[in-house]
């Protein structure tokens, strides 16, 4: 379920993105009417998809958008007057901001919709990517230094190092991880 969080000071404004939001099965919405809300809102809560409706009565939205993709991972969509719309997303454009015309298309703005939520789910997909990585990265570094390790202190060579943490990893059914930061321990206090 798509959560949603709409920023704006106009309760009619609201009202019409709540509606837009739920003929298209988004029922799980929360509103603030300020930027500074917005953000006191967002260092706690995160969204799937933030929509800011410009002006606001403390700034005029943009960089509150710019903070929302900088900050999170949420799809976000800017509504600008239509005067101004063009001017706006050739600034925001780069950071993945999807601007939309007031008064709005029901089709433009369901699109837009569609592709910022697909954009937060592929975002989040390479976030997970990354922390898997990462979380790898961490590992083969633990496993190297313990190789070091046992290289130093026993005598091993790398290979017979290597084996060694393998089959401690296999025969305690842990992984190499933990073999090496108990080598790690064992050595390094």
């Amino acid at each position: 379920m798509d959560s949603v969080l709409i920023v704006s000071d106009s309760d009619k404004g609201i009202a019409l993105l709540t509606q837009l939001l739920k003929a298209n099965g988004i029922n799980k919405t929360a509103s603030v009417k300020s930027g500074a809300e917005a953000r006191r809102l967002i260092s706690v809560t995160e969204f799937d998809l933030i929509i800011i409706i410009t002006p606001l009565p403390d700034e005029f939205g943009e960089s509150l958008a710019i903070t929302m993709t900088e900050i999170s991972s949420s799809g976000v969509i800017l509504i600008a007057r239509n005067e101004v719309a063009d001017e706006i997303e050739a600034r925001v454009q780069d950071y993945g901001i999807l601007v939309v015309s007031n008064p709005i298309a029901r089709q433009m703005f369901y699109q837009a919709q569609k592709l910022a939520l697909a954009t937060k789910r592929r975002l989040s997909g390479l976030k997970n990517e990354n922390m898997r990585l990462q979380s790898k990265i961490e590992e083969i570094r633990l496993v190297t230094r313990a190789k070091c390790v046992l290289i130093e202190y026993l005598n091993m060579t790398e290979n017979q190092a290597h084996k060694y943490i393998e089959k401690q990893a296999m025969d305690l059914r842990t992984s190499r991880k933990e073999i090496a930061e108990s080598i790690l321990k064992a050595y390094e206090t």
